[in-house]
């Protein structure tokens, strides 16, 4: 699996998904089209401002880039991201997600 950092991004959420495209965009999809058959994009937390480009661009990514894989993580900490991973990585049939992520209560992902 292959990790893609999207950050930093600006707070409005025109202006983030624009900084996306223009930057970030492009990286996922040289990394895809160099064979890269997982891609997971890892982006900060944000409000539920942002949830509807960053599902966009990753439904398209996972579209056009079929049969690889490209999901998204949204916050959390860093063992909550290496849990996520483990599960994105054993999980072949998930493709085109954005899964936001909470340390607070949360359990081991199963």
């Amino acid at each position: 699996m292959v990790t893609l950092e999207v950050e930093p991004l600006p707070g409005l959420p025109s202006e983030a998904a624009a900084t996306f495209h223009r930057e970030f965009l492009p990286r996922a999809n040289a990394l895809l089209a160099g064979g890269t058959q997982c891609l997971t994009l890892l982006f900060a937390a944000a409000d539920h401002t942002h949830r509807v480009w960053r599902l966009a661009a990753v439904q398209a990514l996972a579209r056009e880039h079929a049969p690889a894989r490209v999901n998204a993580l949204m916050g959390g900490s860093g063992a909550a991201i290496a849990a996520a991973r483990v599960y994105l990585e054993a999980a072949d049939g998930i493709t085109g997600q954005c899964i936001p992520l909470a340390d607070l209560g949360a359990g081991p992902v199963v």
